[in-house]
Parts: structure tokens; sequence; C-alpha cells
């Protein structure tokens, strides 16, 4: 065994430097020689990714592993097939266009040494070059939900999971008692859909006995124009639905849907309806259809959390304007459609633009 498996899909990263930048940050990490192992999953890149990814293994063959997928699944798939093959006896995740400082597993896994934690996080950065000069800083999680954990620390995670990729795991939270290498691949990211962190990581959530937290930007989360993230586009909005669903599914094949019901509604909620319908409803968003698919969106929201509106986190974390709106929708999808219309019509004039 290992003592730290890093799983890295890859899709195209390969342009102005991102793949090799990430992968030098891994390669160069401040743990003992064969203490960690990199998991790299192509996914049936189109660019020279699968190349860089051979080459490394080429440099670093005692700790760094390239796989190839023959059939694209989006990142759930390549991270399934790293995770059949991980030996660490903790597990890590990062998307192949970011990076993170020398030090960072060192930290994270001293910190559970130190504690006893089985789960570990820190902030991130969001930058726009290939440099360790620290942007924006994202807080990825907070103090009130560290430590043993009891169900009001499991509420505050619920509510604020953070990002996966900002962790590092136990490898029992994920796979369980599953043996390395006895499988091509395992069931644990459903696969061809984007936010497939969002559809699991609850369930790994609520198997943490301790989390820790160390409060500051040790990952550095790269922005450019190919992310998934600044798409949108049908697909995208669809996979947000279905990782919604499975987060519900989930919830309830895992017997903590009831317990943990008012936080699993309003994650449903943000991910599945309000970052799904306001995405939507710019017509820069170019989507074909927009009245019917925002229609279903609401009927699908209803049917599935029919009193979500009263829910407490509803009431407090969405902002003002979006409930007003919500209203209107769940009152009349017609007024709702030409009310949002009308009012961004008219602030395009106000700011002499014709398109919202």
């Amino acid at each position: 065994m290992k003592k730290l498996s890093i799983i890295v899909p890859v899709y195209n990263m390969a342009a102005d430097g991102k793949l090799d930048y990430c992968l030098k940050s891994l390669v160069n990490q401040q743990l003992s020689f064969g203490e960690y192992e990199i998991i790299a999953v192509d996914d049936c890149s189109t660019d020279e990714s699968y190349e860089i990814l051979k080459d490394y293994m080429a440099r670093y063959p005692d700790k760094f592993i390239a796989l190839h997928s023959e059939v694209n699944h989006h990142q759930g798939g390549a991270k399934n097939i790293g995770l059949a093959k991980a030996r660490g006896e903790w597990l890590g995740f990062i998307d192949a266009d970011d990076f993170i400082v020398p030090d960072y597993y060192e930290r994270l896994l001293k910190k559970a040494e130190e504690t006893g934690a089985d789960m570990v996080g820190c902030d991130y950065t969001m930058v726009t070059d290939h440099s360790f000069n620290v942007g924006k800083i994202v807080h990825n999680n907070n103090y009130s939900q560290t430590g043993v954990m009891n169900k009001e620390r499991y509420r505050n995670l619920l509510i604020e999971t953070g990002s996966l990729v900002v962790k590092v795991y136990r490898r029992e939270l994920i796979v369980g008692d599953y043996v390395p290498g006895t499988k091509d691949k395992l069931d644990i990211f459903p696969e061809d859909i984007f936010y497939e962190d969002n559809a699991v990581s609850n369930t790994w959530m609520l198997r943490s006995k301790h989390f820790e937290y160390i409060d500051e930007p040790l990952y550095f989360y790269y922005q450019h124009d190919a992310s998934t993230v600044h798409s949108i586009s049908m697909k995208n909005l669809e996979d947000r639905m279905t990782a919604g669903r499975e987060i519900v599914a989930q919830a309830k094949d895992n017997g903590y849907f009831e317990e943990y019901k008012p936080e699993i509604e309003f994650q449903y909620t943000v991910l599945f309806y309000i970052n799904t319908l306001f995405s939507a409803m710019p017509k820069k968003s170019g989507l074909k259809n927009v009245y019917g698919f925002c229609k279903k969106l609401a009927i699908e929201m209803k049917e599935t959390f029919p009193n979500f509106q009263d829910n407490e986190y509803y009431k407090e974390k969405i902002h003002p304007e979006e409930k007003k709106q919500v209203s209107y929708q769940m009152k009349s999808h017609l007024f709702f459609y030409i009310y949002y219309r009308l009012l961004w019509f008219y602030r395009g004039l106000r700011n002499g633009k014709k398109n919202a």
C-alpha cells in the first residue's frame, strides 16, 4: 500500500501548458520516495494529453501511472478507472488544469495525523496564469464544520461541502474495503455527466468521523475559457439536473434523506433548479426552446419538493430578487418569462445594451 493516491482525470488539456504545469506540481510534492502515486487517466483525448502522460510515466516510473480509456465517459468515468487501481491509504483528486503548492499533500496529511481526522480540506485561490501568485481566495470550508463529527457539523458540511478536489480522504470513505487492482473500474462516480462530484460527495461527507480544515489557499484553481464551469449548453444544464436527482437518490439509498431532508432539499434546489434556471434564461445563453425547458424545470422542482420555498436555508441564503422571480414562476411560468425578459430588456436599455 502507498500512503496516498492522487487521481487525475484528463481530457484535452495539452494546450497552453495546462496539463504539464499540473503534473509538475504533483511530481514535485514534498513527500518521501515511494510514499505516493499519481494515477492520471486519459479520457479518450483527441490532443496530445496521453502522450504527455506517457512521458511522465517514463520519467517517474516509481510514482506515475498513465492509464487510457478507449471511450469518453467524462471525469466520472476516468475517476472510476483511477480508483480501481489506487493503492493509497488516502485518496486525493485534482483537475488536470489546476495545480498545488509543493507541500499541499504533506500539510493535509500532517493535519490528519495530528488530529486523527479521516478527511482534511483547505482553501483555494482562483488564478489566470501559471504561477503561485495568490489571486481571489475562496474559503472552501469553515471551522464550524471541523472536529469529531456530530449532527450539527454534518448539517454545516452538507450546506457548504466545498470542492471535492480540495480535500484528502481516508480510502474507506470512498471505496470501502475494496482490494486495489481486482477490477478495471469501480462504480463510484456517475459517468457521462458533468457535476459528478456534486452527485456523490454527500455520502462521503456523512461517512467521515472527523473533519479538519486548513484556512489557507493551497490549491490553485486555473481559470480559462475552455473550463467546463464557463460553458452554458443544454448538455451542461441537463447534467446539473441529473446530478441533482442523484443527490436525492443517494440520500434515499444510503438512508440519510429523512434525517437531513432540509439540507438535501436546499442542495437540490440550488443545483437542479436555481443555478439551472438563471443560467438558461439570459438571451446570451443562446439556448433553443428556453421557455419550454424552464417550464419543465419548474414542474419537476415542484413535484420533487413542493414546499422548497419554506426551507430555512432557502429563505436565508437565496438572493431576494431570485426568490421573487422564483415565486412568480411557481405561480405562472408565462408571467415569470415575460417579467424576466422585460426586466432585462429595460436594464439593457438603461446600460446602453440590447442583449441581456
